[in-house]
């Protein structure tokens, strides 16, 4: 009876002990608490800490408070060209209301990246389609990830989540359009090439021109110093000449005719013929000649 006895009690104090264990819940710094009874929100303002609920009747959902991110997968959108372009995103998000978290997607973490992704992907799709792809790509990249964000966050509050950023990861191009793209580029590139060229072929002409000009004007220089030198020689000899020959022109004359007999008998092999009479041998004839 008392092997009875005792065995109840230790029964009694085990069924105790657990609906006391069942009884009280903790809920850590980095999560939220939601107390349900028969399926039903009681409560989900719970600071960290130890709290109670009735056993059997109630239950408790812990959720992560932390930022988390969501991996979008890439997605093709139209550009305001009726172009498309592959884009890779994602988000970080966070719950901000634990009971309409639970309400929008009673708890399920992939029904709430599905629910998000759609509408972030709406949010980018309405972006990308009032901008060009030059826009997309380079010229507006900050502008997009700001009103991204606050677009997909408005859009995501009937979740009870909040949506703290949103980037694109990547930007590709499709087969077709990349071909284009690059063909655009080298066509671009060969055209800014043959400008180059014929900048360059345009500079050397007037280089060689210039040179030329300039060759031609220092050989016209030099050409006319040239002459004006031989002119004032020329002058200045027969200047010189004159004076000699005022000075004794019986001199002068034997001396020139002289000048014409070396010239003339230089090879030996010269045939003159004259009349024996001819002024020419006129210093031949006598030792006393006039000219």
């Amino acid at each position: 009876m008392n092997s009875g006895k005792s065995m109840f009690l230790i029964i009694a104090l085990v069924v105790v002990a657990l609906l006391v264990n069942a009884s009280f819940f903790t809920v850590r710094e980095n999560e939220m608490g939601l107390r349900l009874q028969l399926g039903e929100i009681v409560d989900s303002n719970y600071e960290p800490g130890l709290h109670f609920k009735l056993p059997l009747v109630q239950s408790i959902q812990i959720f992560d408070r932390r930022i988390q991110t969501l991996d979008l997968e890439p997605e093709r959108f139209l550009t305001v060209e009726k172009k498309f372009v592959v884009v890779d995103s994602f988000a970080k998000w966070r719950i901000s209301d634990v009971a309409q978290y639970f309400r929008s997607t009673r708890g399920s973490r992939a029904q709430t990246q599905r629910l998000l992704s759609a509408r972030i992907n709406a949010a980018l799709r309405d972006e990308f389609g009032k901008r060009t792809i030059k826009e997309v790509v380079s010229g507006e990249r900050s502008e997009i990830m700001r009103k991204l964000a606050r677009k997909a966050d408005e859009s995501a509050a009937d979740l009870g989540v909040e949506i703290v950023d949103v980037r694109v990861k990547q930007i590709d191009f499709e087969d077709a359009i990349s071909e284009n793209i690059y063909e655009r580029m080298r066509t671009e590139r060969h055209r800014v090439a043959a400008e180059l060229r014929a900048e360059g072929a345009e500079a050397a002409e007037r280089i060689q021109a210039d040179a030329d000009r300039q060759r031609t004007e220092i050989l016209a220089n030099a050409y006319r110093d040239a002459e004006k030198l031989r002119g004032e020689g020329d002058a200045r000899a027969a200047e010189i000449y004159a004076q000699a020959f005022d000075q004794d022109r019986e001199f002068y004359a034997f001396w020139r005719s002289l000048k014409a007999y070396r010239d003339i008998f230089r090879d030996g092999n010269s045939l003159m013929v004259l009349d024996p009479d001819s002024e020419f041998f006129r210093y031949f004839k006598s030792e006393h000649a006039k000219p």
